[in-house]
């Protein structure tokens, strides 16, 4: 589904720890300057009157009033219902906070709250990844089309979204897609946040060198210290990304495995892709052992890089082929190539979520 000539107008908000950032969508872009305030408050009634007075400033700058509001807040919550629970980086919000109630209440028309995660991926479902391959296997000819996508974010946390093809997937407690709490491959009693983070990242350089962890360089340096663009012990860079992308490759292969859909990676880390994109897909396709000694496929799909021009050449090449209907001259396809592809978004985190968002919206008036 798209809607690229929809004239109606969302309200959207990109709600982080730091900065509260409000705009409005129309016709799947951006039509306004952001409005950006502080997501510090003395209390909860302050920042909730802040968050109020945001969403007036924007209705106050279109020309055509609003349909809906929709954005993304932080879990834990009950999304469908609009109630946000005891969060770490809003710390006011404690026992259930009625906000999508509240802003329903104050503007007069439906609000829409979700996870970041399924939103990113709802917004690379509608306008970014998933119709892009889309389109480039039609363009192959290959008669294949994907209908459900998996994205996963990499930055402070490791965050995930579910996208099939009846729409958003979020389980019956708004918990769908919560990849972090996968277990972590490297160290059994953690979760995979730990390691497919930002923290785990550093840590895992800064064990390399020797270092304390809080004296790591920021990750836009160890991308370029491994890229051999500026000095820095390079080859622990290097194992870091691979470290990093070992246990990512674990977690999300398990999640494929159930899901079955290609897969787009946002979140800021996802920049990087050079260092750890290989290394993943790799480990996504590095086979089980057996008490035979015989390997065992680690999925009963194979994935490839979508970002290696060698690796989408081979993804987008048909392997379909007709075959013989027993007892009859009819013939049918038969695709027996089961592939997903692993790639990085095509908007950008923040447009995707803001695309998501608007779009969520709007699938509810339809």
């Amino acid at each position: 589904m798209t809607y690229k000539n929809d004239s109606r107008i969302v309200m959207t908000l990109d709600a982080g720890g730091t900065n509260l950032v409000f705009n409005a969508v129309q016709a799947e872009q951006e039509i306004l300057d952001p409005v950006t305030l502080s997501a510090k408050g003395e209390n909860l009634e302050a920042v909730l009157k802040t968050i109020i007075d945001g969403f007036r400033q924007v209705r106050a700058k279109l020309t055509s009033p609003p349909v809906a509001i929709s954005f993304a807040f932080p879990g834990p919550a009950d999304y469908e219902n609009g109630i946000i629970g005891d969060l770490q980086n809003l710390p006011f919000f404690k026992g259930g906070v009625a906000l999508g109630p509240m802003l329903e209440d104050q503007f007069g028309i439906p609000v829409f709250i979700n996870n970041d995660g399924d939103l990113f991926t709802y917004g690379e479902a509608i306008s970014g990844l998933l119709p892009d391959i889309n389109q480039m296997l039609a363009e192959s000819g290959n008669p294949k089309k994907y209908k459900n996508l998996f994205g996963v974010t990499f930055g402070t946390g490791f965050g995930g979204g579910i996208v099939t093809r009846h729409g958003l997937h979020f389980g019956d407690n708004s918990s769908a897609g919560e990849i972090n709490r996968l277990r972590n491959r490297t160290f059994k009693n953690w979760d995979t946040e730990e390691s497919v983070s930002i923290r785990g990242l550093k840590r895992e350089y800064a064990n390399n060198i020797g270092i304390n962890p809080g004296s790591c360089p920021e990750p836009k340096e160890l991308f370029e210290i491994g890229m051999g663009k500026i000095k820095g012990n390079q080859q622990a860079a290097i194992l870091a990304f691979e470290a990093f992308a070992r246990d990512a490759a674990d977690a999300i292969a398990n999640s494929i495995s159930l899901i079955d859909g290609l897969v787009v990676i946002g979140g800021g880390l996802s920049r990087a892709y050079p260092l750890f994109l290989h290394k993943l897909v790799e480990e996504m396709n590095h086979p089980f052992d057996t008490m035979t000694g015989k390997p065992l496929d680690r999925m009963e799909v194979v994935a490839f890089s979508l970002e290696d021009s060698k690796q989408l050449t081979e993804f987008l090449h048909p392997t379909s082929v007709d075959i013989a209907v027993p007892f009859s001259n009819r013939k049918v396809i038969f695709d027996a190539g089961k592939k997903v592809g692993i790639g990085i978004s095509r908007l950008g985190t923040s447009k995707a979520v803001s695309i998501g968002a608007y779009a969520y919206a709007l699938s509810k008036f339809s």
